[in-house]
């Protein structure tokens, strides 16, 4: 049985005119947690990346961390969608008296990631919501097919991708697969890890959004 750790990348750099890119908690939730996954033993055979800057960073912290030699290979499959768009063209709404900006934020986000996934507005956007999930299961079928026998992959993507593939392995059915990502989404944790096995029987999720590797000075969602 082979195994896929599905890792999300360390915390980015919120509110900075370069969000893709690690904060100095992101680079520490990093190396905390390759040298976690070595500490248990775990050396990965096969590790991937999505193409932002923040996966190739956590990708090189983790492996810094691990003291792996591990050759980084790049797939755009697992890159995140474009929340910027998604929110660029859902025109903010009104500030409720009270309000703190985060939650302001966080009501924006929400409204802006329910039309996206909606479909009845594809055209507006770069990457529809089905063009976004089909390539994330692309990517993880592409994954599943090259893994060696009894391997271990890990791969540094972002919560979008990482819930929806747990999403699809979860839930039957589009809509139910939908509801379940717009749960999960919202709950990733940076450098949260989900665990895929692979056997005879299928592709199947195990663990989602393990975080037993952070103290609770480096849990972090943003």
């Amino acid at each position: 049985m082979s195994r896929i750790l599905l890792v999300r990348h360390g915390q980015a750099s919120f509110g900075a005119a370069d969000y893709d890119n690690l904060s100095p908690t992101g680079h520490e939730q990093s190396r905390v947690l390759g040298a976690a996954l070595a500490a248990r033993g775990i050396t990965a055979d096969v590790v991937v990346a999505g193409e932002m800057k923040r996966h190739a960073q956590t990708a090189d912290a983790v492996l810094e961390g691990a003291r792996w030699g591990t050759r980084v290979d790049l797939d755009a499959g697992w890159n995140e969608f474009d929340h910027v768009q998604v929110l660029a063209v859902h025109d903010q709404p009104t500030t409720v008296e009270g309000e703190s900006e985060k939650v302001a934020f966080q009501r924006w986000f929400t409204e802006a990631t329910l039309r996206w996934t909606s479909g009845e507005h594809d055209e507006a956007y770069d990457e529809s919501f089905g063009a976004f999930t089909s390539r994330v299961e692309a990517a993880l079928d592409r994954l599943v097919a090259a893994l060696p026998r009894s391997g271990t992959a890990v791969v540094l993507t972002s919560g979008g991708p990482i819930a929806w593939a747990a999403a699809s392995l979860l839930a039957d059915g589009d809509r139910s697969r939908t509801d379940l990502w717009l749960r999960l989404n919202p709950v990733s944790i940076n450098t949260g890890t989900s665990t895929v096995v692979c056997g005879a029987s299928g592709t199947t999720l195990v663990t989602f959004n393990a975080a037993d590797h952070l103290s609770p000075d480096l849990l972090t969602y943003r």
